[in-house]
């Protein structure tokens, strides 16, 4: 079948009550319309054009030139936003008509869909389902031999109508001869739009064949109007993408209070706890415990490695047998190598932390590249910013930093050297020396009397 695909994405989203166009709402990280382009692709059309709003500026920057793109200068219905589409069609094959805020619609239905209409050679197919409640859905009109004679929007069903439950998914297939019938659906008197279910009865009075196919279930169709409908069908997106990776072999402890996004991967024997979120195209090895409370993003994580609770990570890489946290925070651009530990609160930063090493306590590591089975004491920090721009500290192999400590950078401390606790260090150590930048110590005798009697 030589297939093309017109997306209806026009809509103005006023119920989401955003400034933002309502397809471009995230939805487990990605925009809504995304995954109805994912569920397309599968499908390999000749052509997809998305129908947009003129005055979507961000959904077209978003589109660039992936797709044709069809403006729709007035909002004027769903038949209206499709003549806009067809100005745009060059092949005249079959076209499949969706909306671009369904994006719980799976390739498997559509591949389905598309196989019926071919086979039973229709000139119009429709989607059909049966949801819990259909009162908000246009209705599927059958006759007494249970043939499509029409759709009903729900504000022109009769009281007898009402009591229908099979509801139009707003999904179709259409053969050219079709939609050339588009030009013949009248404006709705009462709402004053084109309605593209009137090219059901258009179509049977031309004698043409129309079959509507109820498949998939309820969620796939299901459309987001409002924040709480992005809400459900965010959970019902997260639940798919749980489930599946649980199916790879991942352990979740509470799949209902774990986040993870759609281009996550995970594998085999790692365990997550509640409350973690995994974000942007993240990846995370075998055999790894991910505790209460983590939010990892766009991160790679090696094998065996523990992340203990409440830590953030960002746009990092750890590599195997690595230990982080807990209240530890990874930051942009580091870099954590084999069999590292990283402890309570401690903060990275665009750093190079060399295997073995470990700073267990309390410490900032910025612009820095440190060698391997280095001790960075608690309270150490590399001050990398001078009030202008930053400089790097350089901390090479075997290096002992003693709590307390202050490297002043551009600063490099030299292989196997060992820092004195409470220095602060301004210049480069030498290779196995101890630096010390202490002031002696001073007692002074009766200093407590002499004080209170000046208070008193």
């Amino acid at each position: 079948m030589n297939l093309s695909v017109i997306v209806l994405a026009a809509g103005l989203g006023t119920r989401m009550r955003s400034e933002v166009p309502k397809v471009l709402h995230p939805l487990c990280g990605k925009p809504m319309l995304h995954y109805v382009l994912e569920a397309l692709s599968p499908l390999k059309p000749e052509e997809i054009i998305v129908v947009v709003n003129k005055s979507h500026k961000e959904l077209k920057e978003y589109l660039g030139e992936r797709v044709k793109i069809a403006i729709q200068d007035k909002a004027l219905g769903t038949g209206h936003a499709l003549k806009a589409g067809l100005k745009e069609l060059k092949d005249s094959g079959t076209v499949l008509v969706i909306n671009g805020d369904t994006p719980l619609i799976k390739a498997e239905t559509l591949k389905t869909f598309i196989k019926l209409h071919s086979k039973d050679r229709n000139s119009l197919s429709l989607l059909s389902f049966f949801p819990s409640d259909p009162s908000a859905y246009g209705r599927i009109i059958r006759n007494g031999n249970g043939k499509v004679i029409a759709i009903k929007e729900k504000t022109d069903l009769t009281p007898e109508e009402l009591n229908i439950r099979e509801v139009n998914s707003g999904i179709y297939l259409m053969e050219p001869h079709v939609l050339s019938l588009i030009n013949l659906i009248k404006k709705n008197p009462l709402k004053g739009e084109y309605y593209l279910t009137d090219i059901v009865s258009i179509t049977l009075k031309k004698g043409l064949k129309v079959v509507a196919y109820c498949l998939g279930d309820e969620t796939e169709f299901m459309g987001i109007n409002t924040r709480k409908e992005l809400s459900t069908a965010s959970a019902i997106m997260r639940k798919r993408i749980n489930e599946n990776l649980m199916l790879q072999g991942v352990t979740m402890i509470d799949p209902e209070n774990t986040y993870i996004e759609s281009d996550v991967k995970v594998g085999m024997d790692t365990t997550i706890y509640p409350g973690v979120f995994i974000e942007g195209k993240t990846t995370i090895g075998k055999n790894c415990i991910i505790h209460s409370n983590v939010r990892i993003v766009n991160s790679v994580i090696g094998d065996g490695v523990t992340i203990k609770d409440s830590s953030v990570i960002e746009d990092s890489v750890i590599k195997d047998n690595v230990t982080i946290g807990p209240f530890a925070h990874l930051r942009p651009g580091s870099v954590i190598s084999e069999n590292v530990k990283i402890g309570n609160f401690v903060e990275i930063k665009k750093s190079i932390i060399g295997e073995g090493t470990k700073a267990m306590h309390l410490s900032y590591i910025g612009d820095a590249e440190v060698g391997r089975n280095v001790n960075i004491g608690a309270g150490t920090i590399t001050c990398n910013y001078d009030g202008f721009k930053k400089h790097k500290t350089i901390i090479e192999d075997h290096v002992f930093i003693g709590s307390d400590t202050q490297l002043v950078a551009p600063v490099k401390v030299s292989k196997g050297a060992y820092i004195g606790a409470g220095s602060t260090i301004t210049k480069d150590v030498p290779p196995e020396c101890l630096a010390i930048t202490r002031t002696p110590q001073r007692h002074i005798p009766d200093w407590v009397k002499k004080r209170k009697r000046r208070k008193d």
